[in-house]
C-alpha cells in the first residue's frame, strides 16, 4: 500500500482540488483529509457519513460552586483571564492546570474537552476518513493521527493499494510521514 500525501506551505494553493481529482481517476483508494481545522474535501465529494465519533483531547478547569469559598486566587493566578466570578470560560482556559494546583479548597479539576469530531464518510469514489476541530481547540496533530490511522486500517482491511490525503496547510499543523 502506498501513501499519497498532497502537501503545500501555505493555504489556498489547491491541495483539495488536486486530492479530489485524484479520487475521481484512481483505482483501489481510501481517500484521508488531514485538514482538521479546515475540512473541505468533503465538499467535493458528495458524501454520506457513515460513522460519527467524538475527540476527546486537552483539558479544561471546572470549578466545584459547592467547594468554592471565592478567596479569588484562581482569578488572581490565571494569566488567560480564563475565570471571572467563579466561572470558567473553556474557550479561554489553556488547560495548563495551574488555577487546579493552587486551589486551597481543591474545589478545581481539570476534566477532558471534547475537542471535535471524526467520520469515516462513503463517497462515490471510496471512503473518507475527515475530521472537524472545534472552535478554539488545539491538538489537531493528534487528530491528524487519528484520522491517518483510520484511513490505513480501512486500505488494509479493504486490500486497497492506496491512501491519498489532502494535508493541511502552511507548517502549523504537523503531519508526520
Amino acid at each position: 500500500m502506498k501513501e499519497i500525501v498532497v502537501l503545500s506551505g501555505k493555504g489556498g494553493t489547491g491541495k483539495t482540488s488536486i486530492v479530489g481529482s485524484f479520487a475521481a481517476v484512481a483505482q483501489g483508494k481510501v481517500l484521508a483529509d488531514c485538514d482538521v481545522d479546515a475540512a473541505d474535501l468533503y465538499l467535493l465529494l458528495h458524501l454520506s457519513i457513515q460513522q460519527k465519533h467524538e475527540f476527546w483531547s486537552g483539558q479544561v478547569a471546572f470549578i466545584d460552586e459547592e467547594k468554592c469559598t471565592q478567596c479569588g486566587l484562581c482569578q488572581d493566578v490565571c494569566r488567560f483571564d480564563a475565570i471571572d466570578d467563579f466561572k470558567v470560560d473553556p474557550i479561554s482556559c489553556e488547560g495548563c492546570g495551574f488555577c487546579s494546583h493552587i486551589c486551597p479548597v481543591e474545589a478545581i479539576t481539570m476534566k477532558e474537552s471534547l475537542s471535535g469530531h471524526w467520520f469515516i464518510s462513503d463517497t462515490k469514489y471510496g471512503h473518507l476518513v475527515h475530521a472537524r476541530l472545534g472552535i478554539a481547540q488545539e491538538n489537531s496533530g493528534k487528530l491528524v493521527a487519528l484520522v491517518r490511522q483510520h484511513a490505513k486500517q480501512i486500505a488494509e482491511g479493504d486490500g486497497l493499494d492506496y491512501i491519498i490525503s489532502d494535508g493541511p496547510p502552511g507548517i502549523g499543523c504537523p503531519v508526520r510521514i
